[in-house]
């Protein structure tokens, strides 16, 4: 078994970053090996705002993954598996995992350092030895978040980056 922790300060509001983070259809955008995320259901009734549902309840949601593994050869099949993503839109936190008996699951906390910057930090847990090739990837979404975030306009419906 082994735990990954990394952090990195972004220079966007914690709400902003946060919805951003939070809509599951865009985690291919900064994860590079998720080729696509579809949920398998209706959007839950909680998702309809924090009036829908009690106090600290997360939104969970199922959704089905494509991904290819980082480390395979190119010619290798893209993976399908099922898994769960719970958003807690009052911490800012957001949790995900996989069914099954690999223990995969992980979660991020978006944090308000100042006005117009915060600190995400993301942590994995695996049932796979300590890999330096994981904290690796997971650095590497995080500059991907980090400068895909702070370098993107907003578009037309988004909510502007104060």
């Amino acid at each position: 078994m082994a735990d990954h922790e990394a952090s990195t300060t972004v220079d966007v509001a914690p709400n902003i970053l946060f919805d951003y983070l939070a809509d599951v259809e865009r985690l291919p955008e900064y994860l590079p090996w998720l080729t696509g995320v579809y949920p398998t259901g209706p959007r839950p009734a909680e998702a309809q705002g924090m009036e829908a549902r009690r106090p600290q309840q997360p939104v969970h949601q199922k959704v089905e993954v494509t991904a290819v593994d980082p480390a395979a050869e190119p010619s290798e099949q893209p993976v399908h598996s099922e898994a769960w993503i719970d958003v807690v839109e009052e911490n800012r936190s957001l949790r995900w995992g996989a069914p099954g008996d690999n223990g995969y699951h992980g979660e991020l906390d978006v944090d308000f350092v100042a006005d117009g910057t915060s600190r995400l930090t993301v942590r994995l847990h695996t049932t796979q030895a300590p890999d330096q090739e994981i904290d690796h990837h997971l650095h590497h979404a995080l500059e991907t978040i980090k400068s895909t975030i702070e370098n993107t306009p907003p578009t037309p419906g988004d909510t502007p980056q104060a």
